[in-house]
């Protein structure tokens, strides 16, 4: 039986983390709509609360090494399961920004290209 405090930390894992994916997904929509300003602020408050979460799982395996009690659980291998899940979810929608970026740029790139050849 997991202990209250681990349950405490379990629980808030999974909250840091969910705040964490909405803020991701949020950042997605917005890479959608080509707003990569708002898609960098939400990856931003997605990497805080990503952070937040990671602190706590550590502090608690650290706590365990150094000789408090700590009994397996399953709430607290889910949560560490939905902390490193969102983690991939936040490194892939980062990349995603760089990559919609780059390909927006040569989009505008070649428009402006085409506007010149047009009036030639």
């Amino acid at each position: 039986m997991i202990d209250d405090k681990n349950a405490q930390n379990a629980m808030q894992i999974i909250l840091h983390a969910g705040d964490a994916r909405v803020h991701c997904m949020n950042a997605l929509k917005a890479i959608e709509n080509s707003d990569f300003e708002n898609a960098k602020t939400e990856m931003k408050s997605a990497n805080d609360e990503i952070v937040k979460a990671h602190r706590i799982q550590t502090d608690t395996i650290s706590a365990e090494t150094q000789g408090e009690d700590g009994e397996y659980s399953v709430l607290f291998a889910h949560a560490q399961d939905t902390l490193m899940t969102i983690y991939s979810e936040i490194n892939i929608a980062k990349r995603m920004i760089k990559i919609f970026e780059a390909y927006d740029a040569r989009l505008a790139k070649l428009e402006r290209l085409e506007k010149v050849t047009e009036h030639e």
